[in-house]
């Protein structure tokens, strides 16, 4: 099972919560941001339907897969 990181951060005068190097918007408190975190991470291990979902690999070629509603990562929010 792989592992997803929400870790929320000062960012662009606000404050944040960033996932893989990725930011989201700008909250205006530390506690709007833990607060969308949390619910970006909980709305991510819900299950859901199996899907079909393409993909760029970094070959530049891309790839379709069945991406399985069951199969959801473990969340864990920092900051």
């Amino acid at each position: 099972m792989s592992k997803v990181i929400y870790k929320v951060v000062q960012h662009d005068g606000g404050w944040a919560y960033t996932v893989g190097g990725t930011f989201s918007e700008t909250f205006a408190s530390h506690d709007l941001a833990l607060k969308a975190a949390r619910t970006a991470a909980r709305e991510q291990t819900a299950p859901g339907s199996d899907t079909g979902i393409s993909y760029e690999g970094t070959d530049g070629v891309w790839h379709d897969e069945l991406a399985h509603g069951e199969n959801r990562p473990e969340t864990t929010v920092e900051g």
